[in-house]
């Protein structure tokens, strides 16, 4: 049983983020802290942070924002800049700098004894190999109440949330757009379609830069270089999650 504990609840803006938080509340509340943590980004779509809102009401309490001192303003784009690196084998900049070393400033200065991230029913797998290769203590709270990621979409909605915007233009996440983790040419069309500035952002910076973002027939190339008719996997069988531990 947990009691008397410190638990942070790590809250990306997504749906299953959202109900996990609720959840945590609900479940461990009474009898320990709970504190919902956001790690907002510059690129993420705008309507994101409405969706904030929304849920800090709905869990009753505010959600804190923790951002890495080096970068106040929370901008990948300016990450990528000053790194001169957007994505590759060693992974991408912005979710170290914006995610991970923010997460790091804020339990320097806030002692933590859980953590609850937005892991879902289907996802046991990954939270298996989550808690061997990264940490231990984490509450795996909808996977303990079999709780999946269409159930999380429906909690939000009979609870009167809609869900963020950027769901609505296709995308399977809450993450960037214009994620930089994203390799399909699936995803980078649909960039393309629904966000043709952010588009062609990302493939100025990135050829000016030298990251071939996309993979088409087996090979890397520039988001320049991308037929817009090109597939690839579809996107709802990407798990690209941009939270503070990120995996692709």
């Amino acid at each position: 049983m947990i009691k008397d504990s410190i638990i942070a609840v790590w809250f990306s803006c997504g749906a299953a983020s959202a109900v996990a938080a609720k959840k945590t509340i609900e479940l461990y509340g009474d009898s320990n802290t709970v504190r919902v943590i956001n790690n907002p980004v510059a690129e993420e779509h705008e309507d994101n942070r409405r969706f904030l809102l929304d849920v800090q009401e709905w869990i009753g309490q505010e959600v804190e924002i923790a951002t890495n001192d080096k970068y106040p303003s929370g901008s990948a784009v300016e990450v990528w800049e000053k790194r001169k690196y957007m994505s590759g084998v060693a992974g991408a900049p912005c979710t170290v700098e914006l995610k991970k070393k923010a997460r790091q400033q804020w339990e320097a200065r806030n002692p933590v004894d859980w953590h609850v991230l937005g892991f879902v029913a289907e996802e046991l797998d990954r939270h298996s190999r989550f808690i061997l290769g990264e940490r231990e203590n984490v509450i795996p709270v909808l996977i303990d109440l079999r709780i999946s990621k269409p159930e999380c979409a429906q909690i939000l909605s009979e609870a009167g949330i809609k869900l963020p915007e950027i769901y609505r233009h296709g995308f399977p996440n809450a993450n960037c757009i214009g994620c930089v983790k994203a390799t399909s040419p699936t995803y980078w069309n649909l960039v393309r379609k629904e966000f043709p500035e952010v588009f062609k952002d990302r493939a100025d910076q990135a050829e000016r830069i030298g990251a071939r973002l996309v993979r088409h027939n087996n090979e890397r190339i520039f988001l320049h270089e991308l037929p817009v008719d090109a597939v690839g996997a579809p996107l709802k069988s990407m798990s690209i999650e941009c939270g503070i531990f990120c995996e692709e």
